[in-house]
């Protein structure tokens, strides 16, 4: 079992930038593939970035080039930077774990993208 726990969101001025983090509880953490998934209001979870065992990245179109999505294996955290931050990127965004048919979810934490 993998308990995750998101901090680091909050309210910031379009334009700025915010680290989230996730901290896993348990082993194997390096095994994992690592993910950031955003929900906002009406609408449905979707794939932020993503970030495998071997250090191999991905991101959704919308934030490529502003996102970047990393790992610290010794501290059982991944992070995901977010720089140059629009309203649009306003949601709950929630740490996902996966191996296998293993599938872990955080509680998530909330992002303001206001001014």
């Amino acid at each position: 079992q993998v308990q995750l726990v998101e901090s680091g969101g909050g309210l910031v001025q379009p334009g700025g930038s915010l680290r989230l983090s996730c901290v896993a509880s348990g082993s194997a953490f390096s095994f994992y593939t690592m993910a950031w998934y955003r929900q906002a209001p009406g609408n449905g979870r979707e794939l932020v970035a993503a970030i495998t065992s071997g250090g191999s990245t991905n991101y959704v179109d919308s934030v490529s080039g502003r996102f970047t999505i990393s790992r610290d294996n010794a501290k059982n955290t991944v992070y995901l930077q977010m720089n140059s931050l629009k309203p649009e990127d306003t949601a709950v965004y929630y740490c996902n774990a996966r191996l296998d048919l293993r599938n872990y979810w955080g509680k998530g934490t909330l992002v303001t993208v206001s001014s």
